[in-house]
C-alpha cells in the first residue's frame, strides 16, 4: 500500500504533479502561441461538489485554478485531456483578451481548438462518488417558453434581480406558462 501524509497518498500526490506539469505546459504553449506572458496560477486541489475545475482570476495577486481531487482520481485520462486545458484556456484567454469575454465565448474556444480539445463547457464525469449538493429547482416562465432556475437564481430574483430571457427579451416569472403544460 503507498505510503500516506496529509497531503494524500504517493499515487494522489504523483497524479497532482502530472497536473501540475500538464498546466504549466498548457500556459507556456498557449502563451507563446498568443505571444503573451501568461503568470503561473497557484494550483489547487480542493475544489469539492460537481465542478471538475475552476480558473479563479484576480486583478492583484496570483490567479488560482482549482481542481476537484475526487474527479480527478475517478477520471484520470480525461481529466488531463479536457479539463486541464479547460480551466488554462480560461486564464489565456482572459490574459490575452481582458476581463470583459465570455467565459466560454469565442476566444476560449480558439484557445481550446488550439489545445486539440474540442470546447466543451461541462464535463461528462460520474458525479455519484462527489459530495456536492443538489440545488432545487423551480419553474418559471417568459412570453415564449417555460425555464427551469435554481434555488440560487430564484433566491436571487426573491431578492429583487431580474433574469431575461434570451430568446424573446422578456422577464423570467414564476410559476408554469399559463395555458401549457411541461417544459420547452
Amino acid at each position: 500500500m503507498p505510503t500516506t501524509s496529509h497531503h494524500g497518498t504517493a499515487d494522489e500526490q504523483a497524479l497532482q504533479h502530472t497536473v501540475r506539469e500538464r498546466t504549466h505546459h498548457l500556459l507556456t504553449t498557449a502563451g507563446a502561441w498568443l505571444r503573451i506572458a501568461i503568470p503561473e496560477p497557484q494550483i489547487r486541489f480542493d475544489l469539492r461538489g460537481r465542478a471538475a475545475g475552476q480558473a479563479r482570476l484576480a486583478l492583484r495577486g496570483p490567479c488560482i485554478i482549482r481542481f476537484n481531487p475526487v474527479l480527478l482520481r475517478a477520471n484520470r485520462a480525461s481529466f488531463l485531456a479536457d479539463t486541464v486545458p479547460h480551466e488554462v484556456a480560461h486564464l489565456a484567454a482572459f490574459a490575452r483578451y481582458g476581463m470583459r469575454i465570455r467565459p466560454h465565448g469565442p476566444e476560449w474556444q480558439a484557445i481550446m481548438r488550439y489545445f486539440g480539445v474540442e470546447p466543451e463547457r461541462c464535463h461528462r464525469y460520474d458525479l455519484s462518488a462527489t459530495s456536492g449538493r443538489t440545488l432545487r429547482e423551480f419553474d418559471y416562465h417568459c412570453d415564449c417558453r417555460e425555464h427551469r432556475l435554481s434555488s440560487i437564481r430564484h433566491n436571487r430574483i426573491l431578492a429583487g434581480g431580474t433574469y431575461i430571457c434570451r430568446h424573446c427579451a422578456t422577464p423570467l416569472r414564476p410559476g408554469p406558462r399559463p395555458g401549457l403544460a411541461g417544459i420547452c
